[in-house]
């Protein structure tokens, strides 16, 4: 990725538009942002969402209220609450997100997540 510059900036999340997203079930709402190849979003699951599909994209999720399940391709379930986070590459775990109550997460990603050969 090429490296970029970001000036200081406030995000005034109540003057950003969100978007509607149907998962297998429930609703996700996001409110995005796009920074060059760097993607901020404010993201809310509600209750009884499940993502319709597997992501190969890396993240960093940080969970801002609610709880919900992360789920890998290989049956591992890891929940996370409040004050969480999980951070993983492009292309090196496939997962889904679940949640019974709904939760608000933040989730950032773009090309410094591209999975690497450095060893």
């Amino acid at each position: 990725m090429d490296k970029m510059n970001i000036p200081f900036q406030i995000i005034d999340w109540s003057n950003i538009p969100r978007s509607e997203h149907k998962g297998e079930s429930g609703l996700a709402y996001w409110q995005t942002i796009q920074v060059g190849g760097l993607r901020i979003r404010l993201v809310e699951y509600s209750k009884g969402y499940i993502a319709d599909h597997w992501c190969t994209k890396g993240h960093i999720v940080h969970c801002l209220e609610g709880d919900f399940v992360s789920e890998l391709l290989n049956g591992e379930k890891f929940i996370l609450t409040k004050g969480m986070t999980y951070v993983v590459s492009d292309e090196l775990s496939s997962h889904r997100s679940s949640t019974t109550h709904g939760v608000k997460l933040l989730i950032i990603d773009g090309g410094f997540l591209k999975l690497t050969d450095d060893d």
